[in-house]
C-alpha cells in the first residue's frame, strides 16, 4: 500500500537519524502518517519530529529538517515523493509525483496484507421458526460485506448459516401450529409462522400453563425421534428454504448451512464436555438455584451483577432437566470450527453450491479455520466472551484470539415508516421497536415490495437497472453505512434518496462516468487505454483532489478488512463519488486540450475502476446506466 510504503521509508529515515546524533536507544515510537485535509499541507504528513524533541533535545523543526533530508537522500520513496517540506512547528509534509504514483498504483500492496488464512465467516443465523425482518437483513449484509472484503484481500472465505432447530423460537411456532388455530390469507409458509409465532405469545400471556409445552416440545426437539421432533425438522427445513431464497435477491450466498441438531446427534457436544469436564471451571452445582446445573463459573474479578440472568457469576451451559444452552452449543460447534475436536460432519447438497450437515452424505474439507468471524447482534456479547473463555480454559488461547465477534446495533423503524405499515404511533416515540413476539415489524419481502413500487412510480427512465435491483441495492447500502455500533432507525425515504450518501447515488456516479466514457469512445476519444497519458503541468483543484482519494483505496480495504467494518468502505466510496462529481462539474472532461482531454478520461477510468471495485465488496450492482 502506499501509505505503508511512505511510512516505512520515513522509519528508515529516522532509525538513520537516531543513530547519526549517536543518542542512545529511545523507546519505540509510533510513525504516525496521515494525509492533510488541505492539499496545501502536502499529500502526506507526520509529526514524528515533534515527538522525537525530548529524547533528542533538539528543536523539532531542527530535526523535522534531518529526517526530510535523509527521505530525500533515500530516493524519495521510490521515487513517488515530489518534494518534501518542513512547516512549524515540526511537521514534516510530503508532496507526491502524481505522475509516478499512476504508473505504479498496482504495485502498492506489501506481502504482509496477501492474506492467505482461513477465515469462516458466520452471520444471518436467524431463528427458522418464521420469516426475515429487516433486523435479521443488517446482520446479513454486514456478513457479506465481511465477507467480500477478506476475499478481496487475499484470505480464503468459509460462509456458514448456522441454523437453530433446537432453540425456544422454533419450539414456540410448533406449540402455535400444534395449539393455535388461525386462518388468513398467507402466500408464505414463512409469513403463515410469523402469525403463529406471535400468536402463541399472547396464549402464554393469558395461559401461562401453555408455557409448558414449550418445554415439553424443546426435549422432544432434543431427542430428534416423534412426531414433534419430525414436525420441527419440516418446519425449519421450509423456512430455512425461504430464508436462503431471500438473501440471493440481495446477492448473499453461503457455503455451509450448520444445524444445530447435527452438532447433537454427531455427538459434537459430547466430546466437547469430556474436553470441558477436565478443567476446573466446569463442574455441576449441587445446591442453591442452579443445583443440578453445568455451568462455566467465571472469575471473582470478571463477575457481573446478578440481577441480569444472562450475566450470572456462574454461567449456565447444561440446565438441571437436561437441556442444553445455546452458548453449550455453541462451544462445540467453535471447538469444531478451529479443527479442535477429533470429529467431523456428513455434508449433502441444500441446494445448488450450498451445503448443509447432516448425519448422512460425504466427507468435504469443512472447518479448520486460522481465523473465525461472528456477526452477532450486541445483545450476545456475553455468549461470545463465554466461548472465548472455554477455548482458553481448554488451552487453545490462540483460537481465543482469532474468534471475533462483529457486534452491531438493532434496527427500529422511523415514526413515518411505522406509520406506513399502519403500526400505531399515537405515542410519539421517535424510533418504534420490532417484536417478532408481538408481530411487530417489517418482513424482507414486503420491505423489497415497498420500495420497488415506490422507485418505479417515481422514476422516468425505466430502461437500465430493474427497480427491484436497485430497491436492493439501497437498502443492502443503507444497513452498510453506519457505523457497527448504531441503531438504525430505518426510513423508507432517506434509503432511496439520490442524494446524500446512499447506495443510489454511487450508482448513479458510476453510471455517468460510464457515459462520459462511451461517449468518448463513439466519438473517437479514447486512445492509449491501458496505459497512462502525460500529466497536466498543473492539475486542477478538483483533478487533484480526486486523484488523492483514488491513491486511499488500497489503505480503506485494507483497514475495513484488518478492523472488520464495512461503514469504512461506504464512508470512502460516498467520498469518491462525491469528488468526481466536483470533478465532472468543474472539468469539462471532453473539452479542451490533447493532454487535458486524455488525462481527464484516464482520471475517469480510473474512477469506474475504483469505485466499481467498492461497489463489488459493498454487494452493489455497476449499472451502464440506471
Amino acid at each position: 500500500m502506499l501509505s505503508e510504503l511512505i511510512q516505512e521509508s520515513l522509519k528508515q529515515s529516522v532509525h538513520k537519524i537516531v543513530l547519526t546524533l549517536g543518542v542512545p536507544a529511545i523507546a519505540e515510537v509510533n510513525v504516525a502518517l496521515e494525509q492533510p485535509a488541505s492539499a496545501d499541507h502536502g499529500d502526506y504528513s507526520s509529526n514524528i519530529a515533534m515527538q522525537l524533541a525530548r529524547p533528542l533535545r533538539k528543536a523539532p523543526l531542527a530535526i523535522a529538517g534531518l529526517i526530510a533530508a535523509e527521505l530525500e537522500a533515500s530516493g524519495s520513496v521510490h521515487g513517488l515523493v515530489l518534494r518534501t517540506e518542513v512547516a512549524g512547528p515540526g511537521f514534516i509534509n510530503m508532496y507526491l509525483d502524481w505522475q509516478a504514483w499512476a504508473r505504479a498504483k498496482g504495485n502498492f500492496t506489501l506481502p504482509q496484507y496477501a492474506g492467505g488464512s482461513k477465515v469462516i465467516v458466520e452471520h444471518t443465523s436467524v431463528n427458522p421458526n418464521k420469516s426475515l425482518h429487516i433486523g435479521h437483513l443488517r446482520n446479513s449484509c454486514i456478513g457479506d460485506a465481511l465477507v467480500r472484503v477478506l476475499r478481496a484481500t487475499g484470505h480464503t472465505v468459509e460462509v456458514h448459516n448456522y441454523v437453530d432447530d433446537l432453540g425456544n423460537q422454533l419450539a414456540d411456532t410448533v406449540a402455535g401450529l400444534l395449539n393455535v388455530p388461525l386462518a388468513g390469507a398467507h402466500v408464505r409458509f414463512g409469513d403463515y409462522c410469523w402469525d403463529i409465532y406471535a400468536e402463541i405469545n399472547k396464549t402464554y400471556a393469558q395461559q401461562p400453563e401453555m408455557v409448558q409445552k414449550r418445554t415439553e416440545i424443546l426435549l422432544a426437539l432434543e431427542k430428534g425421534h416423534g412426531n414433534i421432533a419430525w414436525i420441527g425438522n419440516l418446519v425449519a427445513g421450509q423456512i430455512v428454504k425461504e430464508h436462503v431464497e431471500e438473501m440471493r435477491g440481495f446477492g448473499i450466498d453461503y457455503d455451509l448451512l450448520v444445524w444445530e441438531s447435527s452438532i447433537l446427534k454427531e455427538g459434537f457436544w459430547a466430546s466437547a464436555f469430556e474436553l470441558l469436564s477436565q478443567t476446573e471451571i466446569f463442574v455441576q452445582e449441587t445446591e442453591g438455584k442452579l443445583a443440578g446445573c453445568w455451568i462455566l463459573k467465571q472469575p471473582a474479578e470478571d463477575a457481573t451483577p446478578d440481577t441480569l440472568e444472562e450475566h450470572q457469576k456462574d454461567k449456565v451451559l447444561v440446565r438441571s432437566n437436561g437441556i442444553l444452552t445455546y452458548t453449550a452449543k455453541d462451544i462445540a460447534y467453535h471447538l469444531w470450527k478451529f479443527g479442535l475436536l477429533e470429529k467431523n460432519f456428513s455434508y449433502s447438497e441444500f441446494q445448488s453450491g450450498l451445503w448443509t450437515t447432516g448425519l448422512s452424505g460425504q466427507a468435504l474439507p469443512f472447518g479448520r479455520a486460522d481465523q473465525v468471524v461472528n456477526v452477532i447482534d450486541y445483545r450476545q456479547e456475553y455468549p461470545q466472551q463465554m466461548v472465548k473463555q472455554a477455548l482458553k480454559a481448554l488451552g487453545f488461547g490462540a483460537q481465543a484470539d482469532a474468534l471475533h465477534h462483529v457486534s452491531y446495533g438493532v434496527v427500529s423503524l422511523s415514526p413515518a415508516s411505522a406509520a406506513g405499515l399502519g403500526i400505531d404511533t399515537s405515542s410519539g416515540k421517535s424510533s418504534y421497536a420490532m417484536s417478532g413476539r408481538q408481530g411487530i415489524g417489517i418482513k424482507v419481502t414486503e420491505l423489497v415490495r415497498l420500495m420497488e413500487d415506490m422507485i418505479e412510480s417515481t422514476r422516468s427512465d425505466k430502461n437500465g437497472l430493474s427497480s427491484r435491483l436497485i430497491a436492493t441495492a439501497a437498502i443492502r447500502y443503507y444497513l452498510l453505512r453506519f457505523n457497527l455500533g448504531t441503531e438504525i432507525v430505518f426510513d423508507f425515504k432517506q434509503a432511496m434518496e439520490i442524494s446524500g450518501n446512499t447506495g443510489v447515488y454511487l450508482m448513479y456516479a458510476y453510471a455517468r462516468a460510464q457515459r462520459v466514457l462511451s461517449k468518448a469512445a463513439a466519438a473517437g476519444d479514447v486512445s492509449d487505454v491501458g496505459g497512462v497519458p502525460l500529466f497536466p503541468a498543473q492539475l486542477e483543484a478538483a483533478e487533484l483532489a480526486l486523484l488523492r482519494q483514488l491513491s486511499l483505496w488500497q489503505d480503506t480495504l485494507y483497514t475495513a478488512s484488518r478492523e472488520l467494518t464495512p461503514n469504512t468502505i461506504c464512508n470512502y466510496a460516498h467520498s469518491l463519488a462525491s469528488l468526481f462529481s466536483n470533478f465532472y462539474s468543474a472539468c469539462p472532461i471532453l473539452k479542451g486540450g490533447e493532454v487535458s482531454i486524455a488525462f481527464r478520461l484516464w482520471l475517469t477510468r480510473s474512477f469506474t475502476e475504483t469505485l466499481g471495485e467498492a461497489l463489488d465488496v459493498l454487494g452493489l450492482p455497476k449499472p451502464e446506466r440506471m
